[in-house]
């Protein structure tokens, strides 16, 4: 008997797209294709070490069609999704029209400027692989341009970082950022007679680190000030341009290397109702992570706003522990609707978090207890290399790491630009020719 097969469109292959491709498997009832804009998964938790030349970016990233090789019932689609179309059940992307019969949209979210056009233009976003690689070329790039201009007046420009945020993400790059300064500066570029790239960490809140306990607040602080950062609170960034930071109280910071993990907001869904849109720009579920309004259009992580789960009535935070478990839950609850047997609402499981300062230095907040130093560090070692992509990649990451971190001598400082600069649209028109 013919096994009449369910199309699946999955949009976004961030943590909650892959692991609810995961957790369906290769289920003879479906079909599943999974759309996005790159051809591989990454692992967001450490790209900012990829930007600091301490890991290859291969170390955590993984083409989807090897990742899921084994599933018969995988499809790949490179595209970036257009317009979704509920009324005839597909979607539009830039490469062609998709049918489904029942869409999960896990797009994840984009980087907030709050506006800033100045800033939008010039900043150095820290989102994805691409982003990640254009930060280690700009930081090293302006080492060899502040020894090759030393008549420019304004040459500390090149030396001077300014990051944007006090989130982990800020947190954890302006850290590394310093290890590299104080470790390997010195060592390989001699034309600078000990000077250092000076890194200013600006957020608009009183403390790092917001959402953590006060321990690991403090360490933040304490440990980025041993290490030189020149930590300014209560302050924002309001404008960038002329290589000049703006800040809220009238500072000004010359600088050519303003990185942005000041915020993020939940990317556009072109189709859906704009009453179905919630705060952040997040698209509205109920407890089965089912769009309101809709009977087969769901959204999974970042970019879902869910208010039945008790414990978080305004919705969940944007961690990849929420998206990785409601990826698993609704493949479960759709084999579970198929098999007609009743599912199971979402309800998060708060595993704690974590942040590394320095090397050998992170905070880690557990449900129950928060503790530092450099048990934090290895306990988030351990932690964040459990989820990467492949048994190879693990070990690969851990023995590249752990030299990284002992010798400071990663051979990944390479500068390596495109001789030739394309934008996405002409890369897509000759794809499409």
């Amino acid at each position: 008997m013919a096994v009449n097969k369910k199309n699946i469109v999955v949009v976004g292959g961030g943590f909650a797209g892959v692991n609810f491709i995961q957790s369906l498997g290769s289920d003879s009832l479906y079909n599943i294709t999974l759309v996005d804009i790159n051809n591989y998964n990454f692992f967001p938790p450490l790209i900012y070490q990829v930007a600091t030349a301490f890991i290859e970016s291969s170390n955590i990233s993984m083409p989807f069609r090897k990742m899921f090789k084994r599933n018969k019932n995988f499809n790949f689609h490179l595209g970036k999704l257009i317009n979704i179309d509920s009324a005839n059940n597909c979607v539009h992307t830039d490469a062609g029209i998709l049918p489904y019969d029942r869409l999960v949209l896990a797009l994840g979210t984009e980087t907030n400027y709050f506006g800033m056009e100045n800033v939008k233009k010039n900043a150095f976003p820290m989102k994805n692989i691409t982003d990640a690689l254009a930060i280690r070329n700009k930081i090293l790039l302006n080492l060899e341009d502040y020894i090759l201009h030393p008549e420019n007046p304004n040459r500390d420009a090149y030396i001077n970082i300014v990051v944007a945020g006090g989130g982990p993400s800020g947190v954890e790059i302006s850290g590394m950022i310093a290890e590299l300064s104080d470790r390997i500066v010195n060592k390989e570029y001699p034309e600078l007679a000990g000077i250092k790239p000076k890194i200013h960490l600006v957020d608009a809140a009183p403390v790092l680190l917001g959402p953590m306990s006060k321990v690991a607040q403090q360490e933040a602080k304490e440990v980025l000030e041993k290490l030189g950062v020149t930590i300014s609170l209560n302050v924002a960034v309001k404008d960038y341009q002329d290589d000049i930071v703006v800040l809220s109280d009238g500072t000004k910071i010359h600088t050519k290397a303003l990185i942005w993990t000041s915020g993020v907001i939940a990317r556009e869904l072109p189709g859906i109702p704009a009453d179905k849109i919630g705060r952040g720009r997040r698209v509205l579920v109920d407890q089965y992570n089912t769009v309101q309004g809709f009977e087969n259009i769901y959204a999974i992580g970042d970019i879902c706003l869910q208010a039945t789960d008790g414990n978080y009535p305004n919705g969940h935070p944007q961690l990849a522990q929420v998206a990785m478990q409601q990826g698993s839950l609704l493949a479960k609850n759709f084999i579970a609707l198929d098999r007609n047997q009743p599912e199971k609402p979402f309800a998060y499981w708060d595993k704690g978090s974590m942040a590394v300062i320095s090397r050998y230095k992170a905070v880690a907040d557990l449900p129950k207890f928060s503790f530092k130093g450099f048990f934090a560090w290895l306990t988030w070692l351990l932690i964040h290399l459990v989820p990467i992509a492949s048994f190879r990649n693990k070990w690969k990451l851990l023995g590249n790491w752990l030299w990284s971190f002992y010798s400071a001598n990663s051979g990944l400082r390479l500068i390596i630009r495109s001789e030739r600069k394309r934008d996405a649209q002409e890369v897509r028109t000759n794809r499409q020719a």
